[in-house]
């Protein structure tokens, strides 16, 4: 074969997929680059799987890649060569973002512009298309209702013409503030450089370019600071929902430390507040809540309860449905995401790339590890044999049942207790998805137990009492997996957790992330109970991980009966 280059990692498959071999001395750069433009698929321990999508391509073009520079990484890395169709679909799938834009038109109307004739044919003979589009105005523009703005973008991405929005947006009410140069403590406060940049990217000037989009960053990186950045930028009224109370009151802190503004400026909009002000924080639980199924959501309103110039959309990739149906009428708001990860179980990564807006800015967590901004993090699994009494009823349960039988494995309790052990000078953070569990651990361990059941009273006091250092050990539920600041953090003992969620591994060490005084390691321990359906979907759980170039030193344990 003429074209063979035995150290290279990648096989490019005619479906699309793209094989990693593990041990090439090149698989770090190669997978560095696949990240920005495909999605991992599996990761056994030696041969990774990765795969384009229409998605992952227009992603990475609107984060500043072109078609040139992804066939140029597959080449670069391949053993063999590309096939040909694989990098024509490359430049295919590029050449489709941005061949539709929408523009302001007259009136306070939009339009839809087409790039040639013969796509504005296909768009209006398209039957879910042309219900949003008013008429058409020439060969290649259609005359939008404003309304339709998200509807018509979520439509067009379906159908693999992604249009970008050049429309613009509503200014919204002004807000003046600054970042400060020391925090309320006296300590010196500035950007990072990646943070900058990221800001950068979402604002983008002020122009119709930016103002909507996702920044994807490592838990522990400073996402909401970020956010602090985009909000100074734009010099505007805000509105900011993230996941629960106390992520609530952890953005106000951070507010009010890091930036000129004063505490009648900060509003909290919660079950237990409902403040409105020029920077209002809200919870999704809040805004999703209704008296019945059947009933409105009575806190929808929020969003037009103020002229806001910007709305963020804290770990966005749990954003629920209702809001995302809201958001769709929102188009003419500047909306800034923030997530560690574009994964939704629910799959609607589209939605989100259409009505919140494409990937601006992703920086890998090796690279923010490497330069000091997060801990390096040692992650080990212990897979644990199922106990010889509990066999049979595991072995004649539904799978739903065998997962929850393997995830409390009472032998867990010994491990856990062996791992703390390990750690006398460390914060450790116990998690589990189960209350009764939870409970037993807490027990066994002597420890404080956290869940969603806790007071928020209850919850700051252990938090502070953990950030303090008075607390080493804390047991929590799953209610600990997002917005939740513990920077002291070192240890997590995932005892259990939800099936197969890569989003929650992915959260779970980002617990642990934020950067340490003394050497700058976190450990992440995983108990599976072995040869069970828990082992199958801890595989599937860590592919974010693996994606993020962290890998499981994996120890199976011998219990005496």
């Amino acid at each position: 074969m003429e074209y063979y280059k035995p150290e290279n990692p990648l096989i490019v498959q005619p479906d699309h997929t793209i094989l990693v071999e593990t041990a090439s001395e090149h698989y770090i750069d190669a997978r560095d680059q696949l990240v920005r433009f495909a999605e991992l698929i599996k990761s056994p321990e030696h041969i990774h799987t990765y795969r384009l999508t229409p998605l992952s391509i227009w992603n990475a073009c609107s984060a500043g890649l072109n078609a040139e520079q992804i066939s140029q990484c597959l080449t670069d890395f391949s053993k063999y060569p590309v096939p040909e169709h694989v990098l024509f679909e490359v430049k295919n799938y590029a050449s489709r973002y941005g061949k539709l834009i929408i523009k302001a038109g007259p009136d306070g109307k939009l339009i839809l512009a087409a790039d040639d004739i013969l796509l504005a044919e296909e768009i209006w003979h398209n039957k879910h298309v042309v219900l949003y589009l008013e008429k058409r105005l020439s060969d290649t523009e259609f005359l939008v209702e404003p309304l339709w703005r998200g509807k018509l973008k979520s439509t067009l991405t379906r159908i693999g013409f992604p249009a970008e929005d050049l429309a613009g947006y509503t200014d919204g009410d002004s807000l003046e503030l600054q970042l400060r140069e020391k925090t309320l403590d006296g300590e010196n406060f500035t950007l990072r450089e990646y943070q900058n940049e990221a800001a950068d990217a979402f604002y983008a000037q002020g122009s119709a370019r930016g103002g909507s989009g996702v920044i994807v960053l490592p838990c522990g990186a400073g996402k909401t600071i970020v956010g602090i950045a985009s909000m100074v930028k734009q010099q505007a009224t805000t509105l900011i929902l993230t996941t629960s109370t106390t992520a609530v009151r952890q953005w106000r802190d951070e507010l009010l430390d890091k930036t000129s503004l004063h505490e009648d400026q900060v509003g909290e909009y919660t079950g237990q507040r409902k403040e409105i002000k020029p920077v209002t924080i809200a919870t999704y639980n809040i805004m999703t809540w209704r008296e019945s199924k059947d009933s409105p959501f009575k806190h929808m309103g929020l969003f037009e309860s103020n002229n806001w110039g910007l709305i963020v959309y804290d770990e966005v990739h749990l954003l629920p449905a209702p809001v995302f149906q809201f958001t769709a009428s929102l188009q003419a708001r500047r909306r800034l995401g923030l997530t560690a990860t574009l994964v939704r179980e629910d799959g609607k990564e589209d939605e989100v790339f259409s009505l919140i807006g494409p990937k601006k800015a992703d920086v890998p967590w090796k690279i923010l590890e490497h330069q000091g901004w997060i801990a390096k993090a040692t992650c080990t699994e212990y897979r644990i044999p199922l106990q010889e009494e509990f066999r049979m009823t595991y072995a004649i349960a539904d799978k739903r049942r065998k997962f929850r039988i393997a995830s409390e494995n009472i032998s867990k309790l010994a491990i856990v207790k062996n791992i703390v052990q390990q750690h006398p000078n460390d914060q450790i953070l116990i998690i589990s998805m189960y209350l009764d569990q939870l409970k037993k651990i807490a027990t066994f361990m002597d420890v404080p137990i956290l869940t969603g059941q806790t007071p928020q009273r209850k919850r700051d006091e252990l938090f502070e009492d953990f950030k303090s250092g008075k607390l080493q050990v804390l047991a929590v539920s799953k209610v600990a997996n997002f917005a939740v600041d513990l920077p002291d953090a070192s240890v997590a003992i995932q005892v259990s957790g939800t099936f197969g969620s890569r989003q929650e591994e992915a959260q779970r060490l980002g617990r642990i992330l934020r950067p340490k005084a003394k050497d700058n390691q976190a450990y992440f321990y995983s108990l599976v109970t072995a040869d069970t359906v828990e082992q199958e979907f801890a595989m599937k759980r860590q592919l974010f991980l693996c994606e993020q170039g962290y890998c499981y030193n994996i120890k199976d344990i011998e219990i005496e009966e």
